[in-house]
């Protein structure tokens, strides 16, 4: 199977048609204040795109009030995950909108990938990111893990990579880890963020190629 890409934290059409241009499977929208990507529902709802790309929302320990205004505005047809969801409430999230979820893994180590094991039956991928510092943003900081630390590995479930991709270094990242679902969000922009249009190509381009 070919690897995909989703493209992340999009906030504008130039973007999201730069996504769509170059084959992206998901793009991806930031509901987090906290974070320079964080867009309202209603402005990443006209943000338009073709049947058969998933609109993915992401989202930190979201309350009900926050699901429910951000599916509904966006169009999202999956969550994704990035805070202490437990796998009770990642499940009672995907029964009670009917969405796609992701959940969020933070790696650092061999042993942390072993959480991703108590979300069996409770979302439907999981996504490996990497572990960032306490007191930062969960994601979209650039920063990479050991893809070996994958070798080997018995996942659980259907599953996507992320942590500090870009066009250097996701060929090698796919090679490594045989990936079939890619995530990028810093890695295609020009300031944090920003998107740049010739970066989402690029690394799209980069994904398609292999």
């Amino acid at each position: 199977m070919p690897t995909t890409a989703k493209i992340c934290g999009l906030s504008s059409p130039s973007t999201i048609a730069a996504a769509v241009a170059g084959g992206a499977s998901h793009v991806g929208f930031v509901f987090f204040p906290k974070s320079p990507r964080d867009v309202a529902p209603e402005q990443a709802g006209t943000l338009a795109t073709p049947d058969g790309i998933s609109r993915i929302g992401v989202f930190v320990d979201p309350d009900d009030a926050l699901l429910a205004h951000a599916i509904a505005g966006a169009r999202l047809t999956g969550v994704q995950l990035h805070g202490d969801e437990t796998p009770e409430r990642a499940a009672a999230i995907g029964a009670r909108y009917r969405v796609e979820v992701w959940k969020a893994v933070p790696v650092r180590t061999r042993a942390d990938l072993d959480v991703a094991r108590a979300y069996h039956g409770a979302v439907q991928r999981i996504l490996y990111d990497a572990k960032t510092p306490k007191d930062t943003l969960p994601g979209g900081m650039g920063l990479r893990f050991d893809w070996k630390l994958l070798e080997g590995f018995v996942h659980p479930l259907p599953w996507a990579l992320s942590g500090g991709l870009d066009i250097s270094n996701v060929a090698e990242a796919i090679a490594v880890t045989r990936a079939r679902v890619v995530d990028v969000s810093s890695g295609v922009e020009s300031a944090p963020g920003i998107k740049d249009v010739g970066k989402i190509a690029a690394f799209l381009g980069a994904v398609a190629s292999l």
